[in-house]
């Protein structure tokens, strides 16, 4: 079983989208997501398979939470830098995104 300690060792951050493109070489269908962190972690990058909820064209602009302190991942020709946090639902996997627009950067607590 997880501790409390356990979580606290997650450094969850939200990001803003501000890029995104089909992945192609994906063995499920997934997006080439960049995401920007704000100043002090900067732009990361990550895989998502989020193609059943979300078109690529209105991600863009989003808000969403990503762990930042998992190290990176290769998944085909791609590095993916972040954990973009999600809900498996019935239509497929929903973006966990803050109620409200907060600044870039501010931590999950």
């Amino acid at each position: 079983m997880a501790t409390f300690d356990d979580f606290l060792k997650l450094d969850i951050r939200v990001g803003e989208i501000i890029r995104v493109e089909d992945f192609e070489k994906a063995r499920k269908p997934a997006y080439k997501l960049w995401v920007d962190f704000g100043e002090e972690i900067g732009t990361k990058k990550s895989s998502a398979q989020i193609t059943e909820c979300y078109k690529a064209e209105e991600l863009v602009g989003k808000q969403v939470l990503g762990v930042v302190n998992f190290p990176p991942r290769q998944i085909a020709d791609f590095k993916s830098e972040v954990l973009i946090l999600g809900v498996y639902a019935k239509q497929g996997v929903v973006l966990i995104q803050p109620e409200q627009i907060v600044k870039k950067g501010d931590r999950l607590g």
